[in-house]
């Protein structure tokens, strides 16, 4: 049975390379996600590798292997399903739903993550959008592209955020902007680095950092 630690690290190896088009996650990314020092990250990668879990190259970065990968999205689904459980059932809201899951998604067994699921009528995606594995290891990917892409004109729906900071989260929510929102692109000014949507009835202007971490699906995928 694998350590806390070690599923903490395969996770976010994952989460680095599917973030970067499947490329190797660094060192200092990875020191980075979990607050750590590179050192440490160095031979924590070596313990995997030796694991079987990893194939990690110094200064080219580390990918996971198939045990590591299968490892990852087993601790994911674990993730997702708790905080989905969280929301729906407790009613906790999106911005507190990660750190509860964070907690709880190594003392949770699979069998019990099985039950959730049925439970919950076996949901694709989580409080986030994020897709939640399969019991087979399976996981299913939407199309979708970031807000910040989208041109003037265009109509949406919110369907994923990436960052799930507490902070990020509460700004979207005072600013009604929720998962499964609609709305349209009134423009998109790169050049001055701010994207206005419409939605509910109101006009809201973004930063392009911003509508860079929410990802959104045309409602008229016939346009695309």
């Amino acid at each position: 049975m694998a350590s806390l630690t070690i599923e903490n690290y395969v996770k976010t190896v994952y989460q680095t390379c599917v973030r970067q088009g499947n490329s190797p996650a660094g060192t200092g990314q990875i020191a980075t996600a979990l607050s750590v020092s590179p050192g440490t990250v160095t031979s924590m990668l070596k313990t995997l590798s030796e694991s079987g879990l990893a194939e990690y190259t110094p200064y080219e970065g580390v990918r996971l292997t198939e045990s590591g990968r299968n490892l990852a999205l087993r601790v994911l689904r674990r993730h997702r399903l708790i905080e989905l459980f969280l929301a729906q059932t407790l009613e906790l809201s999106w911005d507190e739903v990660h750190e509860e899951a964070e907690n709880m998604e190594h003392a949770v067994s699979d069998h019990l993550i099985d039950r959730i699921e049925r439970f919950l009528g076996y949901p694709t995606t989580d409080p986030h959008g994020d897709p939640i594995p399969r019991a087979d290891g399976t996981i299913e990917i939407t199309n979708s592209h970031s807000l910040a892409e989208t041109s003037a004109g265009e109509s949406f729906r919110l369907v994923r955020v990436l960052d799930q900071s507490p902070e990020f989260l509460r700004y979207l929510s005072e600013t009604g902007l929720s998962l499964g929102v609609e709305g349209e692109v009134s423009a998109n000014r790169e050049e001055a680095g701010i994207v206005t949507i419409s939605f509910a009835g109101t006009d809201t202007t973004l930063a392009q950092a911003v509508a860079e971490k929410l990802l959104v699906s045309y409602i008229n995928q016939d346009k695309k």
